[in-house]
């Protein structure tokens, strides 16, 4: 192995810019003005569900969010225990590897403006084939029209910091989503845990310890695989020519 060659490090740049939007998160936690990425997010909880749908070999029927920041995927699902295992586990665990997969995709590959049309891609197709209410379409659509236009227009570095605080509240939100519902007994009942539970001889809290245990372990491999450059990679925010 030729030790000459760069290795990663922990860039610290990186740090304190996850540090600060962590703080953002956690001071403006209440703020109106951050209801619509705590929305995004439930929306990426359901399409969690959602997908896995679709990789059981079942059929969604129609995703729904509500204001209050709550929402549900409807489906059919063919037979099978590890078919509704893997629905019922994809929303806290699949939110959990999307804030993982936001972050290594913003902060170590530095890819914001095609982060930015996916997410326009995905509401829209929400909002077209699978959405239920007319507050569900109305905000997919919205959202969806602008974060392409932050996509199409905002400069480099614009467009790299709205990618890096949808990553950081993300992860941040899947946290606090497996807190509230699932450490809560109250809530826990009202819970996937509960309503796997009742499929499965597993109770629900022991649902509730493995899906948190799992989620940790995703988004702290994903922020640490994040945090470290890649060799000869520049600083995330550096001023760079868009290709685009």
């Amino acid at each position: 192995m030729d030790s000459s060659l760069p290795s990663s490090r922990v860039d610290a740049g990186k740090v304190v810019l996850l540090l600060a939007f962590v703080a953002v998160g956690l001071v403006f936690w209440d703020s109106p003005v951050l209801t619509p990425v705590k929305l995004l997010v439930v929306m990426g909880h359901e399409s969690g569900h959602a997908a896995a749908t679709l990789l059981a070999g079942g059929q969604v029927q129609r995703v729904v969010l509500s204001a209050n920041q709550s929402g549900a995927c409807l489906s059919v699902l063919p037979p099978g225990a590890w078919r509704t295992i893997l629905v019922y586990s994809a929303g806290y665990v699949g939110s959990a590897v999307a804030g993982a997969v936001l972050l290594l995709l913003a902060f170590r590959f530095g890819l914001a403006r095609g982060v930015l049309a996916a997410y326009s891609v995905w509401l829209a197709a929400i909002a077209f084939l699978v959405a239920g209410s007319f507050f569900t379409v109305a905000f997919c659509l919205g959202v969806a029209a602008v974060l392409g236009a932050a996509a199409r227009w905002l400069p480099l570095l614009g467009v790299r910091l709205v990618v890096l605080f949808l990553a950081t509240f993300t992860g941040l939100y899947a946290l606090f989503d497996l807190r509230d519902d699932l450490w809560n007994s109250a809530a826990r009942a009202q819970s996937d845990a509960a309503l796997l539970a009742a499929h499965t001889p597993v109770p629900a809290l022991v649902w509730a310890g493995l899906w948190t245990a799992l989620s940790v372990v995703i988004l702290g491999w994903g922020a640490v695989l994040s945090l470290r450059s890649r060799p000869g990679q520049p600083s995330t925010l550096a001023a760079a020519r868009d290709p685009a």
